[in-house]
């Protein structure tokens, strides 16, 4: 008998803290430490908790046992939220950017969702770009019926709100909290959670279309989650590698010698890039020596 409560699933909260000696950052006097939010759950690490456990608990309160998200091919989102349905007892439907995917041979992530019990439904991108506009949601409301919408990513005012617990955890814990920046609803709730003389720093892993794009997404959040602009917190664009998912022959080095020396995996598309920003400023001198760096880890490493 499923509960729709996910508490009932038992994370492992407050999430470790590791220290990692690492000789790129210790050279230049700073301590490496890494917020390791990928063991709060095996079926929903990291952020994917956080966002999407204040959303689990609205749509119980409201009645709802059907929801709906969005996400591209090899979403860490989709997956997450298709598990929340199996273990918790919701339906869960996926939009899935591409229609040329539709009938093609499931790759192993959408495989997973579908295992799950997610039901798939796969939009052109037009029409997903357009997913907030009325029409595109009528449209799967008829097609659906009723559903709670998660939007892309579960980034909303209330997975802001629920990822200021983790800025909480690690209050006089570091100088600098870094994460990884998807769609920007982690960055809102941590900075938002930090204390005085804490500050929180974003590494987007998308090419955005403009300059400066993930930033005024972050102040839209918090705005919406606090009533207003919260926390000292900035965001470091240089680090994407080329776009979302993409890799460089220096990542992947910088990934493989990381590996070897701590004995961690590390997830390519968030926590390599993640790492790769955090020592590449190291080496520039952003990070006062004696100071301490936390990184988030909010995919599975």
């Amino acid at each position: 008998m499923t509960s729709p409560d996910p508490q009932a699933l038992r994370p492992r909260l407050p999430s470790p803290l590791q220290p990692v000696d690492d000789e790129r950052f210790t050279r230049h006097g700073v301590r490496l430490v890494l917020k390791r939010d990928d063991l709060i759950h095996p079926a929903l690490p990291g952020n994917k908790w956080r966002k999407l456990a204040p959303n689990l608990r609205a749509a119980t309160e409201a009645g709802d046992r059907a929801l709906l998200t969005f996400g591209g091919a090899y979403s860490n989102h989709l997956r997450a939220t298709a598990a929340a349905g199996r273990l918790l007892g919701f339906t869960t439907i996926g939009v899935v950017r591409g229609d040329e995917l539709a009938g093609a041979p499931l790759n192993w992530s959408l495989a997973r969702c579908v295992a799950d019990g997610m039901e798939l439904h796969f939009v052109d991108r037009a029409t997903y770009r357009r997913a907030s506009d009325p029409e595109v949601l009528a449209a799967l409301h008829e097609r659906f019926g009723a559903f709670r919408l998660i939007p892309e990513g579960g980034s909303n005012a209330l997975a802001a709100q629920g990822c200021t617990e983790l800025g909480r955890e690690l209050r006089g814990q570091a100088d600098t909290v870094a994460v990884a920046c998807g769609t920007g609803g982690t960055l809102a709730g941590l900075a938002a959670g930090l204390g005085p003389g804490q500050r929180a720093l974003g590494i987007p892993v998308l090419k955005g279309g403009s300059p400066h794009f993930l930033h005024g997404t972050v102040a839209d959040l918090q705005r919406a989650a606090f009533g207003d602009v919260r926390g000292d917190w900035t965001l470091a664009e240089d680090f994407h590698c080329g776009g979302y998912a993409r890799r460089t022959p220096e990542l992947d080095a910088f990934a493989d010698a990381f590996e070897e020396r701590h004995g961690l995996p590390v997830e390519r598309v968030y926590v390599a890039k993640l790492l790769l920003a955090l020592a590449t400023l190291a080496e520039r001198g952003a990070f006062p020596p004696g100071s301490t760096v936390a990184a988030v880890v909010t995919g599975t490493i």
